[in-house]
């Protein structure tokens, strides 16, 4: 796994320091598991059953990374995001769910979430979703990002598309895959490329639209009518 944390520990490195994570959770046997894996990969870890708690164990020393993790449909937990970002407006939420629920997404992102992954990713994929955000990335399940694409796609009328005129051929292909939920190795596969070669095209997409992260591209790309 040493590959996928590349990233983090070069913050951490920058920094000086682990990077701090909150992991909230009231199914307490997949809390203490995941803060394990985490504290085996080099972060600085607190866990807690509430948000109220883990902020208060975590006073001296404020997350980077707050894991919120969502075990029941009607359980909408966003003033929970509210409060954390109140108490730690460094931190960056990311909701783990147990079941996509399209009305908790969007309320999520409204309310401040940074990240939103579904609990039965791969465990590799929900630790480096964590690195993503202690990074300032913003990680998606492909479900969960075809939910705030399809959202936008219905709310907002086409931009012109300008600057997708900048982009190659093949690179407005992987845009349009991306847009639709695709993640690299996906992207690699319809393609027939390398998920190297998917990463370098997805940086030369995010830099050519002067965007932060997929999903600001794949919102662009549904603005622009690519997709």
């Amino acid at each position: 796994m040493s590959t996928i944390f590349s990233t983090v520990h070069a913050h951490a490195k920058q920094t000086a320091r682990p990077v701090r994570v909150l992991v909230v959770d009231d199914h307490q046997l997949f809390r203490i598991g995941l803060r394990r894996l985490l504290e085996e990969e080099g972060f600085a870890v607190i866990d807690a059953g509430s948000a109220e708690t883990g902020l208060r164990r975590s006073a001296d020393r404020l997350p980077d990374v707050v894991v919120l993790g969502i075990n029941h449909p009607a359980a909408s937990r966003c003033d929970e995001i509210s409060r954390v970002l109140e108490a730690a407006p460094q931190a960056g939420v990311l909701v783990l769910a147990l079941v996509r629920d399209e009305g908790h997404v969007v309320e999520a992102v409204r309310a401040g979430a940074v990240g939103y992954l579904l609990k039965d990713a791969e465990l590799e994929r929900i630790v480096a979703g964590i690195g993503d955000v202690a990074a300032g990335r913003s990680p998606l399940s492909p479900a969960v990002g075809r939910i705030l694409i399809d959202r936008v796609r219905h709310s907002h009328e086409p931009d012109s598309g300008s600057l997708a005129s900048e982009l190659s051929e093949r690179e407005r292909a992987v845009l349009s895959l991306l847009a639709s939920g695709c993640d690299n190795a996906q992207i690699g596969d319809r393609l027939y490329v390398s998920r190297s070669t998917v990463k370098n095209h997805v940086a030369s997409v995010l830099e050519k639209l002067h965007v932060d992260n997929r999903v600001q591209a794949a919102i662009y790309a549904v603005r622009a009518g690519l997709v």
